[in-house]
């Protein structure tokens, strides 16, 4: 079965909408070979419909001019796109296709399909959706220190709780983290006093 994972750029304080607004200054090789091993190894990439206007907008250009993302525009051009949208929609970025069907769906038929790895960029109502269903194999998140305080957060109040784990860390020199999360099983319960015996102890 094909792994679905899902990478976004986060702040601090939990904001992931108009990342070009605030994401650039902290970009740097590290954040580069970040995104390449998840889009870059993607044989398909599922989208929202802004992201994908956002990228068909702009890396189509980029290939044409030939500059030094021209390499990686080409790539994702000849990567399978599907577009989740529901308005029928009209392509010009070869290789991209509408999702066909309820995301859930149409999400776990794709992971069912041989092939590699599906990667989602941004597309945060996709992520959220894939994560809510246990459609989500990981889940990278590129957070930067600094607090956006304004704009869409990854994660609404009032929704169910997402248990996750920890699969792996690191620090970029920028003070970006790179976390990537897996789905775990719901914590058990507790209490206080439960969580008091692993307090650390100063006996007078």
């Amino acid at each position: 079965m094909r792994k679905i994972v899902a990478s976004l750029f986060i702040s601090l304080d939990g904001v992931v909408e108009a990342p070009d607004q605030w994401h650039f200054p902290y970009f740097n090789d590290e954040m580069g070979a970040a995104v390449d091993a998840t889009l870059g190894v993607a044989d398909t990439i599922l989208l929202g419909r802004r992201t994908y206007d956002s990228f068909a907008g702009a890396w189509p250009d980029r290939e044409r001019a030939g500059g030094e993302d021209a390499g990686f525009a080409k790539k994702l051009g000849d990567t399978r796109k599907i577009v989740v949208s529901r308005q029928d929609l009209e392509f010009g970025w070869r290789n991209s296709e509408q999702l066909k069907g309820e995301l859930v769906d149409a999400a776990t038929a794709v992971k069912g399909e041989s092939g590699g790895t599906v990667a989602v960029s941004g597309s945060v109502s996709v992520v959220r959706q894939l994560l809510a269903h246990g459609l989500l194999d990981e889940l990278h998140l590129l957070v930067h220190p600094i607090a956006v305080r304004r704009g869409m957060r990854l994660f609404d109040e009032g929704e169910p709780t997402i248990a996750l784990r920890l699969v792996s860390s690191a620090a970029f020199r920028t003070g970006v983290l790179h976390l990537v999360y897996a789905p775990a099983e719901p914590a058990d319960d507790a209490t206080y006093d439960d969580a008091k015996v692993h307090l650390p102890r100063h006996d007078a």
